[in-house]
């Protein structure tokens, strides 16, 4: 996978003309993908995973992660010739050029970012808090953790970024303490290593695969993130050259995390005991036979799935910020508040949508929704990135082999479908979003034809 250099005198399109503060360095935006990626789905969704598949809890975490591996190649290559803030919305209007399926494509992405931060607010106000209160109802706390998030948000993106980068220094402590926990454990001779290869479904046939498929596909909620870095690209210095880099390193360390963090839950804890816990890292540090106490692990979780929340609520409102621009919203929802050049209206609505959202389901539902959503956007985008090969650019970028998000498109597909045995619940409600959506293109579009103007994106 090669990357060329950037022309100094081609400069990438939309360079120079975003009214955003471009405040992200490579550094910053790996721990951003780093953090992104990490927190709400491994700390919370691991026994979920767990029942689904069994002792072979690894094997779905080694398969997501080829999966992300796979799609991620494919946004670094478009967000390189196209480094604005819509992301997967610009990529399917200039590939298809149907402002509906653009508009599809954009609501499911931002819905699926507010079910992502709905998910981890309801993790934040669950069991890893009961270990130090449970005074409060779980659903009063879950919207003000929302609201919190939006006002730090609404301050800057300089500073959610470093709040950011704090909090992912935080939740990577607490999963290498989980690996320092299997090590000791290990050392010390205890774990069962049969379990490693042991399937809930028996290890045979069909019921296998779908086993294998379903603990993959909300497994795979784990991984969700390195795509919304993609909507950073106008805060980003020299988004062409930083992207690459720093979206491959951050898939690469999450993914070799998790598979860690899922052969050391298998080894200490039985499956079954995982899935019954909606803390299950709680109850790996608990069985490891390492003297670090619970309340401290709980604490590092808190600030985890903070990081998740806070990551996603930024990736929904500069999506709005950017379908604004492309005129796939209204224009307001694009309006930049002045002294913070923080898109303001966009992110009210879209804290306001996770408030709703909040109360819609529990963890393991908010995150298979999750990533149904994003599967589909991801094989649509593997699809988009073949399409805009046609379409040359005068600045150099980044260009994956074809075979990938030929892959990409497929595995994406294999996943969101029934094969994967996704709970029914989740299709209704993931319908149900895009009925929402479908009468808000159909608002969108009477209020721009009684307005008189182009019923088209801006700039395609």
């Amino acid at each position: 996978m090669a990357t060329g250099g950037r022309d100094a005198a081609a400069q990438p399109e939309g360079a120079d003309d975003t009214p955003l503060h471009r405040a992200i360095g490579p550094k910053l935006l790996i721990l951003f993908v780093v953090g992104d990626i990490l927190g709400t789905g491994i700390y919370a969704t691991t026994g979920q995973v767990a029942g689904k598949v069994g002792g072979a809890l690894w094997l779905p975490f080694v398969i997501g992660f080829v999966v992300a591996i796979l799609t991620a190649a494919s946004y670094v290559e478009l967000v390189g010739k196209y480094p604005k803030a819509a992301g997967a919305a610009l990529y399917t209007q200039k590939a298809f050029q149907v402002p509906f399926l653009t508009f599809i494509v954009a609501f499911m992405v931002m819905c699926s970012g507010l079910s992502s931060a709905s998910a981890a607010a309801r993790a934040f106000s669950g069991d890893y808090l009961g270990e130090f209160t449970d005074l409060f109802p779980p659903t009063l706390v879950a919207i003000l953790f929302i609201l919190a998030l939006s006002a730090l948000n609404l301050r800057g993106v300089s500073e959610s970024v470093k709040t950011n980068v704090v909090l992912t220094v935080v939740e990577l402590t607490g999963l290498f303490v989980i690996l320092a926990v299997g090590a000791w454990a290990v050392l010390g001779g205890e774990g069962e290593p049969s379990r490693l290869g042991e399937f809930q479904a028996g290890g045979t046939g069909y019921a296998l695969l779908t086993s294998v498929l379903g603990a993959t596909a909300l497994g795979f909620f784990a991984f969700v993130g390195f795509e919304d870095s993609v909507n950073m690209a106008e805060e980003t210095k020299d988004p062409a050259r930083t992207f690459p880099r720093a979206v491959f390193i951050g898939v690469a360390v999450t993914g070799t995390i998790y598979v860690l963090v899922a052969l050391v839950s298998s080894l200490l804890v039985d499956y079954r005991v995982l899935e019954d816990s909606s803390g299950p890292l709680l109850e790996v540090v608990k069985a490891g036979g390492l003297d670090f106490p619970p309340k401290l692990f709980a604490l590092i979780a808190l600030f985890a799935v903070t990081n998740s929340a806070l990551s996603n609520i930024m990736m929904a409102s500069r999506l709005c910020y950017g379908m604004a621009n492309e005129r796939i919203l209204p224009r307001a929802l694009g309006r930049v508040l002045p002294r913070r050049r923080t898109p303001v209206v966009g992110i009210v609505f879209v804290s306001l949508l996770a408030i709703g959202l909040v109360s819609t389901g529990e963890i393991a539902g908010l995150g298979d929704t999750t990533a149904f959503l994003l599967l589909c956007v991801f094989a649509v985008v593997n699809i988009a990135v073949l399409v805009l090969r046609r379409d040359r650019v005068e600045h150099r970028h980044f260009r994956t082999p074809t075979v990938l998000p030929v892959l990409g498109a497929i595995t994406s597909l294999i996943l969101a479908s029934p094969l994967s045995d996704r709970p029914a619940h989740v299709y209704v409600r993931a319908g149900v979003l895009l009925a929402i959506g479908i009468v808000l293109w159909l608002v969108n579009k009477a209020v721009m034809k009684a307005r008189g103007e182009e019923d088209e994106l801006s700039g395609s």
